[in-house]
């Protein structure tokens, strides 16, 4: 037996006004409780409170490392992201820029091929005129020279001698050059 038992068994049974600490069914079980939960509460604290708080506190700090790092990625990416618009808008530029030079450019080529196709054209034009006005001439000498010898000809069947000497070639060949060509 035990001295908790050996106690309960002494008290006596028919006194009922006393406090007794060993009895389970009254105050004395409440106070025993509560004497134990006291006695280990530090050491509840100690085994079970304390890592239990530490977890708690680590947990709180890498939540808040987590918070600040989280808070300079968003910064960073805000940066990078202006960065980013900015270079866009620099390239956009930059193109824009290009584009415009490019058709500057292609609108001067495309004047000086004008230019050069017309001044061909011109020059083309005036060297067919040239021949044209050559070969007219040589037509029209060569006319002449066909109606002095069809005159000089006439002339020899009209007399009935022999024409045809430079001197009547000449006085022939005078007088169908003061003739006007008509032109058309």
């Amino acid at each position: 037996m035990d001295l908790g038992s050996a106690l309960l068994i002494s008290a006596p049974a028919g006194e009922g006004g006393g406090l007794n600490p060993f009895n389970p069914t009254g105050f004395g079980g409440i106070l025993w409780t509560w004497i134990i939960f006291l006695v280990g509460l530090p050491l509840m604290w100690k085994v079970v409170m304390g890592p239990i708080t530490h977890a708690l506190e680590q947990r709180d700090a890498q939540a808040a490392e987590a918070i600040k790092a989280a808070e300079k990625a968003r910064e960073e990416t805000q940066r990078a992201r202006a960065e980013v618009e900015s270079k866009v808008a620099e390239a956009r530029a930059e193109s824009a820029r290009l584009i415009a030079e490019a058709r500057e450019r292609a609108s001067a080529v495309e004047k000086q091929i004008v230019d050069e196709a017309n001044l061909k054209a011109q020059r083309a034009a005036e060297a067919a005129q040239t021949a044209i006005a050559a070969e007219r001439d040589k037509a029209i000498a060569a006319i002449r020279d066909e109606v002095v010898e069809l005159t000089i000809s006439g002339a020899r069947a009209v007399l009935g001698r022999n024409v045809g000497g430079d001197d009547d070639r000449r006085l022939v060949s005078d007088m169908v050059g003061k003739l006007k060509v008509v032109k058309r």
